[in-house]
């Protein structure tokens, strides 16, 4: 009997140890894919190359005056919008505020005729380069290089835009080797952003996923600090830029 209970009771020391480890052993998912920290790479296009062209056509015509400007992209919830700089960083946070911002733009009226949008099967599913032209008298006639991605869930709906100015050394990537950013070592943002990957693709700012990213990656932090205070945050970013930043954004020498 006492022989039959030792090896009993091994036998529990044993699983519980085995379960120990396994709780102390690191995700070996890196993406965290069906969780609510997944990242934006967990997920797979659902629509056609076409819809993803499409929805980031449409996000440019809201800004293009010879375009039907109130149709706009099938926009999430919580939408966000992060625009690197010189540009404002986090320049939209939810669906009503992207929508504000956009009749905002009306202000500056622009046409964009030269665009080259193209999906992709991996995220961002939408990249585009653009150039802006302002019809401004002090702007006329001078382009303004933007590249911009898009992130969708799988509603189709856009979850997260980035932007930067086309010009060297403003890129994320070598636009000379690697135009579209489909190699190692791209810097974006919306690829490390807790809860992209979702299937809803929804930020949760206070997950233990975000805090944790915060820890570590110092732009999912500076991203999470805007996006609880965005109007504040914005409003000191456009003050801090200066006069200049239109200048610096798109290449203008004077």
């Amino acid at each position: 009997m006492e022989s039959r209970f030792s090896v009993l009771k091994a036998g529990v020391i044993l699983l519980m140890v085995g379960a120990t480890l396994g709780a102390c052993e690191p995700n070996s998912d890196p993406l965290n894919c069906g969780t609510d920290g997944a990242l934006a790479a967990c997920l797979k296009p659902t629509q056609t190359p076409e819809y993803y062209v499409e929805q980031a056509e449409l996000y440019f015509n809201t800004m293009d005056r010879t375009q039907d400007r109130d149709l706009a992209p099938n926009y999430s919830e919580l939408v966000a919008r992060w625009e690197w700089p010189p540009w404002l960083k986090l320049t939209a946070y939810n669906r009503e505020v992207i929508t504000a911002t956009d009749l905002l733009l009306r202000n500056y009226p622009s046409v964009i005729p030269e665009r080259d949008c193209r999906a992709f099967d991996v995220q961002p599913f939408a990249r585009c380069r653009v150039v802006f032209y302002y019809d401004d008298e002090e702007h006329e006639g001078r382009g303004c290089p933007i590249y911009e991605e898009f992130v969708f869930n799988d509603a189709g709906e856009v979850t997260f835009i980035e932007a930067w100015s086309d010009l060297p050394g403003m890129l994320p990537m070598d636009a000379q080797a690697d135009p579209w950013g489909e190699g190692e070592g791209v810097t974006r943002l919306s690829t490390r952003v807790p809860g992209l990957g979702r299937a809803d693709g929804r930020i949760n700012l206070s997950s233990v996923a975000m805090v944790e990213a915060s820890k570590t990656d110092s732009d999912v932090d500076d991203f999470r600090n805007r996006a609880f205070d965005f109007y504040g945050t914005w409003v000191e970013e456009l003050e801090a830029a200066g006069d200049d930043m239109w200048q610096r954004g798109c290449g203008w020498t004077n």
